[in-house]
């Protein structure tokens, strides 16, 4: 039997051990935070795929609903497709783990982590990425690490690390480091208007923070580590690479990418490509190289060339300089119909971007299943379709980077939101990619301020966002010896280089963030520097977009719902509700209004219309149920000898009974329906109708309503010959009818 290794961090509440479970993964940990669990393993596979020339790591984070003591929900009672929550911690995990693998290790790697136990007060992500790196560490899988990772929140001004889900509410950074022992790989997370110099001592904080978790990792690796295999790394033949870079020297794929526009760069590498590989088929023959070898040596060719001029000039690809931004355009109100729209364009990267407003109801729901917030009243959906990329492809839902770059614009924007007391809307912005050569997910930033703003949503202040890139040179001992940090990359300069490091904010300060490396680790000079180049950069693109619309609009869209709030007695909440929600439905379907409650008990109502006429209807129905904001008309009564215009609410032979007053009704005796003999009810009414009727009487022990339209035509008509306007002796209680009496 395995032996059962636990090592602890102190301070931190983080426990891990291994040798229980999962004995035949290659490495597989449990990692404690409180009482949340969560299981990692850590598996290889022994061969590849023929012609693969790429780095297959696949990293699956799972809820488990059993963890929470929780049925999932639908039919069949199983836990189905990951959540967005799911996705977006296996894309935290993925990122910082992916660039420690060595050059050349193509084997497939898939590391899965599963939630056996969910205290409501600990989040599950930071022990999912601590877990992966402790499984990857004690494998034989070969990997540089380990790595820590921690959330640094910024809470009564002090910076804490790893902050309860409760005490996350009152923080205003939200910040995940994860680090190496020298350097930081990846960070994430959202902040209010955070200044660059205060940022940087979060990331600061958090280097420190990681240090005992790695110690932990490493002391773990000590007792149970396994030595690390060999694997076959992944290269081109020599004679292939003497072949192509023979052929195809530096200097003419340089020629190739530099001063052009994308698509003819594009054009230009692939046309060397194929005249690399006739030079293969007539030297070597058929049979004697692959795709693997041209594709690998034309990787190093465009790596060395991207990063050549811009180390040695400061000037890159398209030619510009190192600080430079691309053109920019910015568009407001570019759609009809819609509540708001917006197109920005950096470049070749172009969105639009439409904002819709809802009701608070339209709120998306969460599942709460390890606490935290249970629903979110903004959204932002990000798609990609393969046009934007001027290729074909499939046409199907949001994968794993559509959800991830819709959820860094999302925390970039909420920071800016009006609190939802003054501004009681659902909100939902979609940014569709019409274009994309680097950093979509920015444009997405810029493309949905602006389309909140033209939607009149009273935004804090603006935001904007760019993407710095890194270029380096190593030294004979394998350390960066050169670096030049590059404002707004191209999408070549992604893959090519470095680091993708994606910030947002407003002139104030920093409200999201994002960085991903490709080499092992950042020094934090490098991030500094990238980190101020990015605030110079994002100043000079908010000029653009206000320059477009320089505030939120005063008034919202025509198009969309306005919304009235009014106060009633807290405790007539239930009375508006009604026995299932039956009395505030019909008020909702009889008006056309949208009606929801506050759910802090406070008894404010919001009404949501954009018909006048629907939205007076529906709060002289709530003011007549409920009295209004100062408690009146609760209890109003059907009085003898007034009209009243109400809602057909039953159909029977001897009658109909009527709606007056919500929650009130009488009954209209077919012989008081109208000055003839009428043979059958529904000859004259039908379920649902609106009708004018009059009090005729009420039972003084019963307390039964009598109702005649027939009395109330005839009082009605009488008026109009005298000339008198008819006035309204009592609220309506119903909208439009069916069939108007």
């Amino acid at each position: 039997m395995n032996q059962k290794h636990i090592v602890e961090v102190a301070g931190l509440g983080i426990k891990f051990s291994t040798g229980t479970f999962a004995q035949l993964a290659n490495g597989a940990v449990n990692v404690n935070i409180g009482e949340t669990n969560v299981f990692v393993t850590a598996c290889v596979a022994q061969t590849m795929r023929p012609g693969q020339d790429f780095f297959p790591l696949t990293v699956d984070y799972r809820d488990k609903y059993a963890a929470a003591g929780r049925f999932p929900g639908g039919y069949f009672k199983r836990e189905g497709r990951p959540s967005e929550r799911e996705i977006l911690i296996s894309r935290l995990c993925d990122r910082p783990c992916r660039p420690l693998f060595p050059e050349g290790f193509l084997n497939e790697v898939q590391i899965i982590g599963q939630l056996l136990s969910a205290d409501q007060v600990n989040d599950s992500d930071i022990a999912m990425v601590n877990g992966a790196s402790a499984a990857l560490a004690i494998s034989d899988i070969p990997w540089a690490g380990p790595i820590g990772a921690v959330r640094v929140g910024l809470i009564d001004g002090q910076f804490v690390a790893n902050p309860t889900i409760e005490q996350m509410y009152g923080s205003s950074l939200d910040l995940i480091y994860v680090g190496t022992e020298k350097d930081m790989l990846m960070i994430e997370g959202s902040a209010d208007q955070l200044p660059e110099e205060e940022f940087i001592k979060a990331l600061e904080f958090g280097h420190q923070a990681i240090q005992p978790i790695i110690a932990a990792i490493k002391e773990l690796a000590s007792l149970a580590g396994k030595p690390k295999a060999t694997f076959a790394l992944v290269g081109a033949t020599p004679e292939a690479r003497a072949i192509i870079e023979r052929v195809v020297p530096a200097e003419r794929i340089s020629e190739a990418i530099f001063g052009k526009e994308k698509a003819a760069r594009g054009n230009a590498v692939k046309l060397l490509k194929e005249e690399a590989k006739a030079a293969l088929l007539a030297e070597l023959g058929e049979g004697k190289f692959t795709d693997v070898d041209l594709n690998v040596v034309f990787e190093d060719l465009q790596y060395k060339a991207y990063r050549q001029t811009v180390l040695t000039k400061g000037v890159r690809a398209d030619g510009r300089g190192q600080r430079d931004v691309r053109p920019l355009q910015a568009q407001v109100g570019v759609l009809p119909r819609v509540h708001g729209s917006a197109m920005f364009q950096r470049g070749d990267t172009q969105n639009i971007a439409i904002t819709t407003l809802g009701p608070t109801k339209e709120a998306q729901e969460m599942d709460g299943l390890t606490g935290g917030a249970t629903s979110k009243s903004f959204i932002l959906h990000y798609n990609f379709p393969p046009f934007s990329v001027g290729e074909t492809g499939r046409f199907t839902g949001p994968g794993r980077r559509e959800i991830g770059h819709g959820a860094l614009a999302e925390r970039s924007l909420v920071p800016v939101l009006p609190p939802e007391d003054a501004f009681p809307y659902s909100i939902r912005v979609v940014s569709e990619i019409m274009s994309s050569n680097g950093s979509t997910s920015m444009a997405s930033i810029c493309g949905g301020c602006l389309s909140l703003m033209d939607a009149g949503v009273p935004i804090i202040a603006p935001v904007a966002g760019i993407s710095c890139g890194l270029m380096t040179q190593n030294g004979p001992d394998g350390s960066i010896e050169k670096w030049v940090t590059i404002t707004d990359i191209l999408g070549e300069e992604d893959h090519f280089g470095d680091m993708d490091f994606k910030l947002a904010g407003t002139t104030k300060g920093i409200t999201g963030f994002q960085l991903d490396l490709k080499i092992n680790g950042l020094p934090f000079e490098i991030a500094k520097t990238a980190i101020f180049q990015a605030r110079d950069a994002r100043i000079e693109i908010l000029k653009v977009m206000l320059a477009s619309l320089p505030a939120p609009r005063a008034d919202l869209s025509k198009y969309a719902p306005r919304i009235q709030t009014i106060q009633i007695d807290p405790e007539k909440i239930g009375l508006l509700i009604g026995p299932g929600g039956k009395t505030i439905r019909r008020i909702v379907e009889t008006t056309g209004a949208q009606i929801d409650i506050a759910d802090d008990d406070s008894g404010k109502v919001f009404i949501y219309s954009n018909n006048a006429d629907a939205m007076n209807r529906a709060i002289s129905e709530i003011d007549s149920l409920c009295g209004g904001s100062g408690g009146k008309g609760g209890g109003v009564p059907i009085e003898v000898g007034k009209i009243y215009t109400g809602r057909v609410t039953g159909v029977k032979d001897f009658g109909c009974f009527v709606e007056c007053l919500p929650g009130k009704e009488g009954l209209c005796h077919i012989s008081e329906l109208a000055d003839f003999r009428v043979r059958r009810t529904e000859d004259v009414v039908k379920m649902g109708d609106s009708i004018t009727v009059k009090c005729i009487g009420i039972d003084e022990k019963s307390g039964k309503v009598r109702l005649s339209r027939k009395a109330a035509m005839k009082e009605l008509e009488a008026q109009k010959q005298q000339g008198e306007q008819p006035a309204a002796e009592a609220p309506a209680a119903a909208d439009a009818p069916a069939q108007q009496s």
